[in-house]
């Protein structure tokens, strides 16, 4: 949701645009993406594995008796696995372009409130370790970097191709 407020700085007044994101943490890097798209968070959810899936698809689960499959994020995006893993799940439940996915993340932080102005295209030695068409922009955010996703350039078109093809075959007809 985009807010639009007024500030006063004695004769001008600044109409001032504000992101909301939902932050999340994966290692040690801080993460956010757009509240729209959020569609909700879970903990702890049962995952049935899919045999031939890409490495990063953790598996699919049943939420309110819709499929969802369900990503690792630190796989997709590469990133080093530290020696301690948390064993809590965290997974964001997102609907990007009409697709609902689950991302796998470390954990969840909260709603951040980020001026549109402060978001900056991010500078080549903050992309080495990830892809850059992954990112659509970074922030400083209490003196850490915070990493903007584009959760429609996660998967590439031959992976979604992929994915709409392991849908469950419909069970037969028992008379």
């Amino acid at each position: 949701m985009n807010d639009r407020f007024a500030q006063t700085d004695g004769e001008s007044t600044e109409l001032t645009t504000t992101k909301q994101l939902v932050g999340f943490v994966i290692g040690e890097e801080l993460f956010g993406v757009d509240i729209l798209t959020v569609q909700e968070i879970i903990r702890d959810a049962t995952m049935t594995a899919i045999p031939d899936a890409p490495d990063f698809l953790e598996g699919v689960i049943n939420l309110r008796g819709s499929i969802i499959p369900v990503i690792d994020l630190r796989k997709r995006l590469k990133l080093v696995q530290p020696a301690h893993l948390n064993p809590d799940t965290w997974i964001i439940i997102l609907t990007v372009e009409g697709r609902v996915t689950g991302f796998v993340v470390d954990r969840v932080t909260k709603v951040l409130n980020v001026p549109a102005g402060s978001i900056k295209p991010p500078p080549d030695i903050v992309v080495a370790g990830l892809r850059s068409q992954y990112i659509q922009g970074v922030c400083k955010m209490d003196q850490r970097l915070l990493i903007l996703l584009d959760f429609s350039r996660i998967l590439m078109v031959d992976e979604i191709k992929k994915l709409k093809s392991m849908k469950r075959p419909k069970a037969p007809v028992r008379i």
